[in-house]
């Protein structure tokens, strides 16, 4: 099954891109890579939750805002490219958690990114990961990510 299908037998259909709100583009592909920018868990044009993680956002609500931040990346992936189907592998995950002082669990909240391009992508959804607190992210958002995928010619 192609990514594209498998999204569909999800029922999960990509939300519509965001237009950048600064001097960046959504996404960009460079040879056989291509890459996202920071992208947030908006949903219709709003947070789906705020603050840090755990303080303010458990862990549960945490890796739900991964996963529509993955989602909104995706969507990002998806206008550079044209399909997923395009892409050969997912190479790298980059999350940023906004966390309170002594939360250490951040490769919990990425796991549900994570999860999700393995259940999207199979195999070529294996990826490299890095997954970091921070001290404040964008609009207070509880978590923040980025990919790179390489695509096929």
């Amino acid at each position: 099954m192609t990514p594209e299908q498998k999204l569909q037998s999800l029922g999960i259909e990509l939300p519509a891109g965001a237009a950048p709100v600064g001097a960046y583009v959504p996404a960009v592909r460079t040879g056989n890579l291509a890459l996202t920018a920071g992208q947030l868990p908006m949903k219709d044009g709003s947070l789906i939750a705020a603050g840090k993680v755990p303080a303010d956002v458990s862990l549960q609500e945490a890796q739900l805002a991964a996963r529509q931040a993955l989602l909104n990346a995706l969507s990002a992936l998806r206008a550079e490219i044209g399909s997923l189907d395009n892409v050969s592998r997912v190479v790298r995950l980059n999350v940023l958690v906004n966390s309170t002082t002594g939360f250490t669990d951040q490769a919990k909240v990425a796991n549900g990114a994570s999860d999700l391009l393995l259940e999207v992508f199979g195999d070529a959804g294996r990826h490299t990961r890095t997954a970091v607190g921070a001290a404040e992210l964008p609009l207070n958002a509880p978590v923040e990510l980025d990919i790179t995928a390489e695509v096929n010619a």
